[in-house]
C-alpha cells in the first residue's frame, strides 16, 4: 500500500463473504457430475435414431422437425455404440437428478434460501436496474459492493428458470418416454400431446440446459475461477477489491 504524509498504510485485510451454504454446494457439485453424465449418455440414446417428431408417432418415412448427424463418440456416455448401456446411466442419473431437485427445494424452502436469496424482487426488473446490471456485467463486474454476497438479477433470473422450468421439464417429458410410467400415468403423454413430443420437449429442454452450463462456465472464467470454484467447495467468497 501507499503511504500519505509519512504513515505507512497497513494492508487492507481480505474481505470474506458467506456465498453458499452447504446444501446448496452438495447439490451443486452433485448435479455437476449428474448433468454431464446424463448428457453424454442422452445423446447415446439420441444416435439410436437422430431424428424428432411432433405429435404421437414418428419414423424413418415420418416427416421430422429435426434430423441430425449422429454425435461423435467423444461427446456421448459410452463413446462407442451401445443402447442398452446408455439407457442404464440415463435412468439411474435420472433418480439422482430428480430426487436431488426435490431436496434442494425443501430444503431451500426450510432455510429461506429461495426467499433470501433468488426472489426477484419488482425493483429489480425495472428497465434502469436492467440496464446497469447489463452495463456492469459488460464491464466484467459481477456483484454488488454493497451487498456482494447477493445474486444480480440475470443470475437469479437463469437459476430460477433451470430449477422452476428446465428441470422439471425435463423430468416430466423424461417420465413421458417410459413406457412404464406411460402405463400408470397415461395423462403424461397428453400433458406434451404425444410420446414424439415429449421426445422433442426433452432434447430441446437438454439443449437449453447446455447452453445454460456453457455459459455458467464461461462467467466462472470472466469471475476469477479460482475464487468462484473456492467459493463453491467451502462457501466462502472473496470480495474483489475496487
Amino acid at each position: 500500500m501507499a503511504s500519505r504524509g509519512g504513515v505507512s498504510d497497513t494492508a487492507a485485510p481480505v474481505r470474506e463473504v458467506v456465498r453458499h451454504r452447504l446444501f446448496t454446494r452438495i447439490w451443486h457439485w452433485i448435479n455437476a457430475v449428474t448433468v454431464i453424465i446424463m448428457i453424454g449418455s442422452g445423446l447415446m440414446i439420441f444416435n439410436a435414431h437422430p431424428r424428432l417428431y411432433w405429435g404421437h408417432y414418428g419414423a424413418n418415412f415420418d416427416a421430422a422437425w429435426l434430423s441430425l448427424p449422429r454425435f461423435p463418440g467423444w461427446l456421448t456416455i459410452p463413446s462407442q455404440y451401445s443402447l442398452a448401456i446408455a439407457r442404464h446411466w440415463h435412468l439411474f442419473f435420472a433418480l439422482v437428478l430428480a430426487f436431488g431437485l426435490l431436496a434442494y427445494m425443501i430444503v431451500s424452502l426450510i432455510n429461506r434460501h429461495f426467499q433470501r436469496d433468488l426472489r426477484i424482487r419488482p425493483e429489480e426488473l425495472k428497465p434502469g436496474h436492467l440496464r446497469d446490471d447489463l452495463k456492469a456485467h459488460w464491464n466484467l463486474r459481477f456483484h454488488d459492493p454493497e451487498n456482494p454476497a447477493a445474486y444480480n438479477i440475470f443470475q437469479k433470473a437463469s437459476y430460477a428458470g433451470v430449477i422452476v422450468i428446465l428441470l422439471p421439464l425435463l423430468i416430466l417429458s423424461g417420465l413421458a418416454l417410459s413406457p412404464g410410467m406411460d402405463a400408470a400415468w397415461p395423462w403424461l403423454i397428453d400433458i406434451f400431446g404425444g410420446r414424439q413430443s415429449a421426445r422433442s420437449v426433452h432434447f430441446i429442454a437438454m439443449g437449453a440446459v447446455s447452453l445454460f452450463v456453457v455459459v455458467h462456465l464461461t462467467l466462472v472464467i470472466l469471475a476469477g475461477p479460482v475464487n468462484e470454484i473456492r467459493s463453491m467447495v467451502t462457501g466462502k467468497w472473496k470480495v474483489p477489491e475496487e
